[in-house]
C-alpha cells in the first residue's frame, strides 16, 4: 500500500471509530450520564383544566399524541367509540403527575381474566393501590393478580415488596405527586424497559404503582378479573 492510500485508510478508520463511539453513547469519562439519570420533563397542568375542572378529552388527546410519538398504533376505536379510551386525574387536580389513560380490552367475570392497556405521560404516576378479595352476586373472587409488559417507552415500577431504594432513582423521586410522596419512605423501585420482559406483581394484595419514564410509556397488563370493589388506594380521597 502506497503512502497516500495508507493516509486515506487511517483517516477513514479514525472517522469510523469516532462514529462508533457516538452511536454507542459512551463519553469515556467519570461524568458520563446513566440511563436512569435522564431528566424527566412533565407536561404542565394548565392544558388540562378549565376553571379547576379536568378536561378528559384533552387528556385523551395527549395520549393519542404520545402513541404517535412512540410509534404505537392509534386504533379508530380510540376516537370513534365514546368511553373506550379514557383519561383520569384520580380527582386530585394534578393530571401531570397523578393520572393515567387506558383501555379495557377485556374484563371477563365468567372466565376471570382481564386485559388492559395503560398510557402514561413522562413522569406521570398511577395512584398507588392494592387489590383485595371480594364477593359479588356470583360468589367469591380472588384478589386481582397482575403482570405488565412495557410495549413502548419505559416505566418505574414501585412496590412495597423489596429493598427500599427510591434514592437510587432521583429523577423519579422528584416527579412524585404531592399526595403520593409521603407514602414512599420504604418503597422498592425498578426501571422497566420495552424489552419483551413481563413483570409480575411481587405478592398478592400488596401496594404498587407505575410512573412513566422520560419518554412516557404504553404498557400491556395481563390479570385476573378486575372487580372495582376490591380496589384500595393509599392516598385519601382518590377517585377512579
Amino acid at each position: 500500500m502506497d503512502t497516500v492510500k495508507m493516509m486515506r485508510f487511517g483517516a477513514l478508520a479514525a472517522l469510523a471509530a469516532t462514529f462508533m463511539g457516538f452511536s454507542a453513547g459512551c463519553c469515556g469519562t467519570a461524568t458520563c450520564p446513566t440511563a436512569n439519570a435522564k431528566e424527566i420533563v412533565q407536561v404542565t397542568n394548565d392544558a388540562f383544566y378549565t376553571d379547576g375542572k379536568f378536561d378528559a378529552e384533552k387528556g385523551k388527546q395527549a395520549y393519542i399524541d404520545l402513541m404517535k410519538k412512540l410509534g404505537a398504533p392509534v386504533y379508530a376505536r380510540y376516537t370513534d367509540e365514546p368511553g373506550f379510551l379514557w383519561a383520569v386525574d384520580f380527582a386530585q387536580g394534578d393530571f401531570a403527575a397523578f393520572g393515567m389513560g387506558g383501555v379495557f380490552w377485556e374484563n371477563n367475570r365468567e372466565k376471570e381474566y382481564f386485559a388492559h392497556e395503560i398510557f402514561l405521560l413522562p413522569g406521570q404516576s398511577i395512584a398507588e393501590h392494592c387489590h383485595k378479595p371480594t364477593t359479588d352476586d356470583k360468589g367469591p373472587l380472588q384478589c386481582k393478580h397482575e403482570a405488565w409488559q412495557v410495549r413502548y417507552g419505559s416505566v418505574y415500577g414501585f412496590s412495597e415488596v423489596g429493598e427500599p431504594n427510591l434514592d437510587q432513582y432521583p429523577e423519579a423521586k422528584a416527579m412524585l405527586a404531592k399526595c403520593q410522596a409521603p407514602h414512599m419512605n420504604s418503597v422498592h423501585v425498578e426501571k422497566w424497559e420495552a424489552d419483551g420482559k413481563v413483570h409480575r406483581l411481587a405478592k398478592d394484595e400488596t401496594w404498587h404503582f407505575m410512573m412513566g419514564g422520560p419518554e412516557g410509556a404504553i404498557v400491556s397488563e395481563y390479570a385476573t378479573y378486575h372487580d372495582g370493589n376490591g380496589l384500595r388506594f393509599s392516598c385519601p380521597n382518590v377517585a377512579f
